[in-house]
């Protein structure tokens, strides 16, 4: 099937992580439509994590827009290799170097019309999205994070976004924040998505001896009672954003950056995060080329991943 002379062409993205598969087609302005969303069935197979990609590839080609389409954008959690078209989530354990790119181009509406497939981590995927239409749109040099399930990220320099060759530029989720912390499914001990990601929020809360007043155990219940002033729940958001700003602030000692967007479920916390973040930047950015560091929340939402995978199809 080809796009009609006359038709204006889409792009089919897929945004996947570890709660959620969402696909959608977007247009040249970033606009989206048809749009649907699975969960993820991470402690599953890898056969079973693709068998939910494949019910999305199946939602969107059965668009009668199907036929404009041009390229297929996948942003998934990471780590990712764009050289030879793997992922291997570090919270999805049934894919270990597992050949997507292969596996969504022999999709037959993908293969039968030879749509190219383009790959990048979520992180890459947030920032490529935020450049173009959202918080970092007129930033030269930005770190635009993911902060969810896990914590993502992406570096935009010179003017694009930089994915490095292996597609992982800007992983900041699994640098070491802390010497001696606890060890890291990703093999290594301390990193900053250990500390700071929602579920390292939650974990933290409870071990210190929060108790929600429901049955929700998330970061979310979390923002709840800190918003009530629970020293505990604040506690773990202020150790979230520690490490969050110690990660920020290295980075921007390393590459001089003009802005910094994040996203993301914790985000939402808004306050909650973003005051004592900008506290312990502070501290943290000492240098006086990157003192007062220019912090935004992203602006696309829950739509990011999936306009920052149509943007890798630009």
């Amino acid at each position: 099937m080809t796009a009609s002379p006359t038709a204006a062409p889409l792009f089919a993205a897929v945004d996947i992580g570890g709660t959620k598969i969402a696909g959608a087609l977007v247009d040249h302005r970033g606009a989206l439509s048809h749009r649907i969303q699975l969960t993820t069935p991470a402690q599953e197979s890898g056969t079973a994590v693709l068998a939910v990609v494949h019910r999305v590839l199946d939602h969107l080609a059965a668009a009668p827009e199907w036929a404009a389409v041009t390229a297929v954008g996948i942003g998934s959690a990471g780590p990712v290799d764009l050289g030879q078209g793997t992922v291997s989530p570090v919270n999805i354990p049934g894919w270990r170097a597992f050949p997507l790119v292969t596996e969504v181009a022999a999709h037959p509406a993908v293969a039968e019309p030879g749509l190219p497939v383009a790959l990048a981590g979520d992180g890459v995927a947030m920032a490529a999205a935020e450049h173009w239409r959202g918080a970092a749109r007129d930033a030269d040099n930005a770190l635009c994070l993911v902060v969810s399930t896990g914590v993502g990220a992406g570096l935009v320099l010179d003017g694009g976004v930089r994915p490095g060759p292996s597609g992982n530029a800007g992983h900041l989720g699994h640098i070491t924040v802390d010497l001696d912390g606890d060890p890291c499914p990703c093999g290594s001990r301390g990193c900053l998505e250990g500390i700071a990601s929602g579920t390292a929020i939650a974990r933290r809360a409870l071990a210190e001896g929060w108790r929600p007043t429901g049955e929700d155990r998330s970061a979310r219940a979390v923002a709840a009672d800190a918003l009530a002033g629970h020293p505990v729940a604040l506690a773990s958001f202020d150790r979230a954003a520690q490490a969050l700003a110690a990660g920020i602030a290295a980075t921007a000692a390393l590459v001089d950056l003009d802005r910094v967007v994040i996203g993301g479920g914790v985000a939402t916390a808004g306050p909650l995060l973003f005051d004592p973040l900008a506290r312990h930047l502070d501290r943290y950015a000492a240098l006086p080329y990157i003192r007062g560091l220019d912090v935004r929340r992203a602006e696309l939402g829950t739509d990011a991943g999936l306009i920052g995978a149509a943007a890798l199809c630009r």
